[in-house]
């Protein structure tokens, strides 16, 4: 398994650009992250940086053709001196509310460094000239959008860049004091608190850092469930916030699915990584810090990666640029598509459109060229860990946008160096699978067999395999949002061979080279060999395996695995006079049926969205059970640095709930007047009605029999209109064979159900049960006993017309539809309804 890796339907236009070097993105996905808005309120200073786009991680990096002549370069960075051309449709400048008089009449500055800070600040996660999320919700300034902010940014880029410097030392506040003036002190103390809380300064396996671990627990207790980075990257950070810290990992090691094995044989040795391996993007990865922290210098994955045909023949080079060139094409088309498809782009998987497009531009293809074809989609299907057929057109690289740039990079030695280095001194019980974990308003447990371990807050960072499997129960139950999400994403699957060698026989100045096959559903069947000669001690190959060929991969013996492995690599060499001899160690990685894992990393599958992420990452239980892991980030999914980077942000989290009960504060969220915010909470109400009759459901407020007490009425309309045999039209006829057709017709066959609700009394909801004649005569009993009137146009219209309409003009609470991600809050039931959510 390799470390491959917010938009709301429907996209946005996506840009197209080189043939290789360039990603299908959306065109500013999110206006708060992105880096060429300008928020400052003062024309004469501009902090607008490119951002150096990419296509999604696909797979191994390829070098690419040079980029035609009629593509436009990025442009370089503007100097602060001479500011670079408007936007075409630049954002307003936002004026102060109520600024500080101290802070509202000067730009701060620091340094002549403005720019170069802000690349920094790009690379960490943070948009150039704007605040994130995480800023906001914490309040670092006073208001949002004028000169105290900028300046809150200068002071925080500044800060940032400060820490990269030595990222060995620790970084007191007092280094700023000569640099800022005493009037920016709060800004200072605002943006300084800020970082090292959240954990993007003062973190890592420095001595300067773990000795400022405090040797005894002043706060909370926290219960961690797993010890891979996410766990172990929460549990630094909460023990150096002063928390009692367990963790409890079901294996016999630390990692997960990070995983360096030690292989040798006759005198040979070698780290293997048999789960993360490639450090993908080391600018701001906070990974690599922790590798500088070891005095390690990573190892570049070089772009040079030669094919070799089914019969061991290299690829013709100008063959195989064709090739790139004509697949990068299609995924531009594809591109093109979702942009036009809109929100019925989520309900139809790439590739699908891959497959149509390849017939109907791919007719005069040669056999080998087809087998290139299918390499490059093997790829994909590696970047992905999925199927090309599960993943999502409109979402499958949402993640783009958040690439930290940088180089693709081996660790020496493995990974399991970071592994080892964050565990040490964390509190780690081995071989503790956990059951179930139960929370609460005094807490939680989570019970592991016959024990169970009592805490204020628990952190859950199993794989998404894991809860998708419901290996571990919740009492209660998960919220049916968050069951939801977990149901969309996707999770994939990708399988090694790692072979110790008693020599290198293969060519020392290239990392990575690819084999064809000539069968389609073997295209990711040890399609990629990664040289880790370099870097892991010994002569050792792996072997990739992906796709649909990862999941045929469990069931092989490994003796046939490795047989076949062998096969390839003396079709290659043998014919250059290379003996292949047999390797003295093998192994073979089983993720799918690995009980801690079951799989890979996850992916966007067709009906998912970034969303999902989001809504994996969310909190239950009034700040009492939190989640981390790769599959809980949007911006950073299916790789290592994601899952890392997930635990500090959980760790930063429970701190402040703890916090808050420490001090008897409510967290506050923002009140939702949203109407689908309220679905999101009435479908956990509606999970277990208190009655039920036809298409109407009933929960009551109050635990009492009063007959005036009040009751939550659902509808439910709509839903699968099936299709009669004689319906089918020429055109369906004409296109059945196309993938893309038949998930298109699919979409549109498939009504999404409709839910609308109002309140009445309980007795009411009781008279409704007893209203004889079906949902018709029910509801003509809303209408003439209940006094919900219609005028006669409205009584002309369909049911879901009259329900629609009755729902927003007279008693309106929600209204969903069941493929919408919400935001879900709380006090959304309490404002719709009037009484409490339990």
């Amino acid at each position: 398994m390799s470390d491959q890796n917010p938009l709301p339907p429907p996209p946005p236009p996506f840009t197209i650009g080189p043939p290789f070097s360039a990603p299908l993105v959306p065109q500013n996905p999110n206006p708060s992250l992105h880096p060429n808005f300008n928020l400052n309120p003062n024309p004469n200073f501009h902090l607008q940086l490119p951002f150096q786009t990419k296509r999604k991680r696909t797979g191994v990096r390829r070098r690419a053709a040079a980029p035609p002549s009629s593509v436009a370069l990025p442009p370089p960075l503007p100097s602060l001196a001479t500011p670079p051309p408007a936007l075409s449709n630049p954002l307003p400048d936002p004026a102060p509310q109520n600024p500080d008089p101290d802070i509202s009449e000067e730009i701060i500055v620091i340094n002549k460094e403005a720019t170069t800070e802000a690349l920094t600040a790009l690379t960490a996660g943070f948009p150039a000239d704007s605040l994130t999320e995480e800023e906001i919700e914490a309040g670092v300034v006073s208001s949002i959008g004028g000169i105290e902010q900028v300046n809150y940014i200068l002071i925080r880029n500044h800060i940032l860049s400060r820490w990269r410097e030595n990222v060995s030392n620790w970084l007191t506040k007092e280094t700023f004091v000569s640099v800022i003036p005493p009037h920016y002190e709060p800004l200072l103390n605002s943006a300084y608190n800020f970082l090292v809380s959240h954990g993007y300064v003062n973190f890592g396996v420095a001595p300067a850092i773990k000795e400022r671990i405090p040797a005894e627990t002043t706060k909370a207790n926290v219960v961690i469930v797993g010890a891979g980075l996410a766990g172990l990257a929460a549990a630094r950070q909460l023990m150096s916030f002063g928390f009692k810290v367990v963790v409890l990992e079901g294996r016999k090691r630390c990692g997960g699915r990070v995983y360096t094995k030690r292989m040798e044989g006759a005198n040979k040795f070698a780290a293997a990584d048999l789960g993360g391996s490639v450090l993908t993007g080391t600018l701001g990865n906070p990974l690599g810090i922790i590798a500088k922290q070891l005095g390690s210098t990573l190892h570049k994955v070089r772009d040079k990666c030669p094919l070799y045909r089914p019969d061991g023949k290299p690829v013709d080079p100008d063959l195989d640029t064709k090739v790139e060139n004509a697949f990068n094409k299609l995924l531009d088309k594809a591109s093109r598509l979702r942009q036009c498809m809109g929100e019925v782009a989520m309900d139809v998987s790439l590739g699908a459109a891959l497959e149509t497009f390849r017939q109907v531009y791919g007719d005069a293809v040669t056999q080998e060229e087809m087998n290139m074809f299918n390499w490059h989609l093997a790829n994909l299907e590696y970047a992905n860990a999925g199927l090309l057929s599960k993943l999502s057109l409109a979402f499958w690289d949402q993640d783009d946008p958040y690439d930290m740039g940088g180089d693709h990079c081996f660790l020496p030695g493995g990974n399991g160096r970071l592994v080892q280095a964050l565990s040490e001194n964390v509190p780690i019980i081995y071989e503790k699978t956990v059951h179930a974990i139960r929370y609460g308003g005094d807490g939680v447990q989570v019970i592991s067999g016959s024990q169970v371990f009592e805490g204020d807050m628990v952190l859950c960072t199993v794989p998404l395999g894991v809860l998708k499997n419901g290996s571990i129960k919740f009492v209660p139950e998960l919220p049916q949002r968050k069951l939801d999400g977990i149901k969309r994403l996707g999770f994939g699957l990708l399988n090694k061979v790692a072979m110790l060698f008693p020599h290198v026989f293969w060519n020392m100045d290239i990392d990575t080279f690819g084999h064809l096959s000539d069968d389609p559903s073997h295209r990711g069947e040890f399609f990629l060999f990664y040289s880790y000669a370099t870097v892991a001690g010994g002569p050792l190959l792996i072997a990739l395996v992906a796709g649909e060929a990862a999941h045929n991969f469990e069931t092989m013996p490994p003796t046939d695995a490795v047989t076949l492995v062998l096969q390839i690599l003396r079709g290659i060499f043998e014919p250059q006079g290379i003996e292949v001899p047999d390797p003295l160690q093998s192994v073979c990685t089983r993720w799918g049926t690995d009980s801690f894992s079951l799989g890979s990393y996850s992916h966007v599958a067709v009906g998912a969205s970034g969303d999902d992420y989001d809504i994996l990452a969310e909190s239950v239980g009034d700040g009492r059970l939190f989640f981390a892991g790769e599959a809980t980030t949007r911006r950073y999914p299916a790789t290592m640095h994601g899952a890392f980077i997930s635990g500090v942000r959980e760790a930063a989290n429970m701190a402040h709930h703890a916090n808050a009960r420490a001090l008897q504060i409510k967290v506050e969220r923002s009140p939702s007047k949203n109407t689908q915010a309220c679905a999101a909470l009435l479908a956990d109400l509606f999970r277990e009605p208190d009655l039920e009759f036809g298409s109407f459901s009933v929960i009551f407020g109050r635990k009492t029999s009063d007959p005036k007490s009040p009751a939550i009425i659902r509808v439910s309309l709509g839903g699968p209109r099936k299709k009669n045999a004689n319906e089918v039209s020429k055109a369906d006829q004409q296109h059945s064979n196309k993938l893309l057709f038949q998930q298109l017709q699919s979409h549109y066959n498939q009504q999404q159900q409709l839910h609308v609700y109002t309140l009445l009394s309980r007795q009411q909801a009781l008279d409704l049960r007893e209203v004889r004649g079906g949902d018709d005569m029910r509801l003509f009993y809303l209408t003439e006993k209940l006094g919900v009137k219609f005028n006669d146009p409205l009584m002309q219209r369909t049911m879901i017309d009259v329900m629609f309409e009755w729902v927003c003009e007279i008693v309106t609470i929600a209204f969903y539809r069941s493929r919408m991600t919400l935001l879900r809050k709380i006090e959304a039931v309490e404002n719709c309804t009037g009484f409490a959510y339990s």
